[in-house]
């Protein structure tokens, strides 16, 4: 029996009454910091084993971060002038074209973009660097802590192994880039498994003083913290937005526009081309011609209002927010027996002896024994929480810093709250000393209760 044919076929969407971060009349759920923004999926519960239903906890924002309710706001007000861009006569489609167009602006602006820059919309950060690879005119040098998304696009890749320390690691990068000159160097701006910040500055003066540019992917970065392209010196700069709190299905490349001119078009279609004929095409410049095709006019719209948002929210307040709730889970995580946090580097820590100071909300843990698949499960299964269990298309790294097969993140965002960590650390503590209370069985799509009395929402069921 597969996982979705374990659940009931009766309603189960539920919405507790959210208290909104900047409401002064809500009460504390517990001491420290509460929400700071309001995500879509505020106040929501969820059912769980045994019946009853709890607020759902979401700690699983490295993968996807829920919409910004401005986001869903927007997006709800856009839907009936959605229509064909950039051909269209009509007034929807005349006003969707501006969107896009919009939106585009606005990213470039958050992000610091030359005024040259071309800022391409793609589906995801993925997709915005396996562009970027066919347009990379030489070796691409990366470290072996990327992500999959900046490990297996580049046709010609050569690999660094981090060091024990972010200098020594910088060191090895400078040694690489002068050894073989390279044309690109791409890095991640923060591990996606352990939330360790990388100096982006630094690196960005590496590669252009051995003559090769830099492309960052920010996918975890940007949602937390201002990327200023041109202050850092970044040539290609890829994100997401449905890490963004925009999950509408669209990303961005940002960047010097002579490499992507200089390639072949990304996709072959309709709105690439300035004429096409039997023996031949002529292929546009610019974003357009690597934009083929009817674009994500939706996902442009959620970007750009997330990034307002953001912008809202301002700089110091969310790493203020972040920094805080990061120290609590850390220090929680500490007390915790039978666990391990991993870290790619042996750098200086904070004072509660939890991590690297320069770091995102996210924690990834090992157990000295027992499935992380399991746990991962029971805690969503029987507490409401969401995590990942994995190697988190990260397997080089992962294998180099960890013990075990797999490992347990838990990650925050701007919806989170002190309540949120400190149910997680509490679940925690007794699924590793006691176990699920619940028989689960191991399958392909991993771990799933033997009997699941979840209902499943209407609007699952058709």
């Amino acid at each position: 029996m597969t996982v979705t044919e374990q659940f009931a076929t009766r309603s189960a969407v539920r919405r507790a009454p959210a208290a909104q971060a900047t409401d002064p009349s809500a009460p504390p759920r517990s001491a420290g910091p509460g929400p700071l923004a309001v995500l879509a999926d505020a106040g929501l519960e969820v059912p769980v084993l045994g019946g009853g239903f709890v607020r759902h906890v979401n700690l699983d924002v490295a993968a996807s971060a829920p919409a910004f309710d401005v986001v869903a706001q927007q997006v709800t007000r856009v839907l009936p002038y959605y229509a064909s861009v950039h051909r269209g006569s009509g007034y929807p489609s005349q006003l969707s074209t501006s969107l896009v167009e919009d939106a585009r602006l606005a990213v470039a602006r958050h992000v610091g973009a030359r005024d040259d820059d071309l800022v391409v919309f793609t589906r995801n950060t993925t997709d915005a660097l396996n562009l970027l690879a066919g347009a990379v005119p030489g070796d691409t040098v990366v470290l072996d802590l990327e992500h999959h998304a900046n490990l297996l696009p580049w046709r010609s890749r050569r690999l660094v192994e981090g060091r024990a320390t972010i200098a020594a690691t910088l060191e090895a990068l400078d040694a690489e880039l002068a050894r073989t000159p390279a044309a690109l160097l791409s890095v991640t701006g923060a591990s996606n498994v352990t939330g360790e910040v990388l100096p982006i500055d630094r690196l960005a003066e590496i590669a252009h003083a051995r003559g090769a540019r830099i492309a960052v992917d920010a996918a975890q970065l940007l949602p937390h913290r201002r990327v200023d392209v041109t202050a850092s010196g970044i040539d290609y700069l890829a994100f997401s937005g449905h890490k963004a709190y925009a999950p509408f299905g669209a990303g961005a490349l940002v960047g010097r526009a002579d490499w992507l001119d200089a390639a072949p078009a990304y996709l072959a279609g309709g709105g690439a081309v300035a004429a096409v004929r039997a023996d031949g095409v002529d292929w546009k410049h610019g974003v357009e011609r690597h934009e083929a095709g009817t674009p994500n006019v939706i996902g442009a719209v959620a970007i750009a209002r997330a990034l307002a948002e953001l912008e809202r929210l301002g700089d110091d307040a969310r790493r203020d927010h972040e920094h805080a709730l990061t120290q609590r889970l850390h220090a929680g995580l500490a007390r915790q027996q039978g666990v391990r946090v991993l870290s790619g580097f042996s750098e200086p820590r904070d004072s509660d002896g939890g991590g690297p100071s320069d770091r995102l909300g996210i924690a990834t843990i090992e157990l000295e024994r027992g499935s992380v698949g399991l746990l991962a499960a029971a805690l969503g299964a029987e507490h409401g929480i969401s995590v990942r269990a994995g190697r988190f298309c990260a397997h080089p790294f992962f294998e180099r810093t960890a013990t075990r097969s797999n490992g347990l993140r838990a990650s925050l965002g701007a919806g989170s709250s002190a309540d949120d960590v400190d149910r997680f650390l509490d679940a925690l503590a007794r699924l590793v000393a006691d176990g699920p209370a619940h028989a689960y069985d191991h399958s392909p799509e991993g771990w799933c209760p033997r009997v699941d009395d979840r209902p499943r929402p209407d609007f699952a069921l058709a």
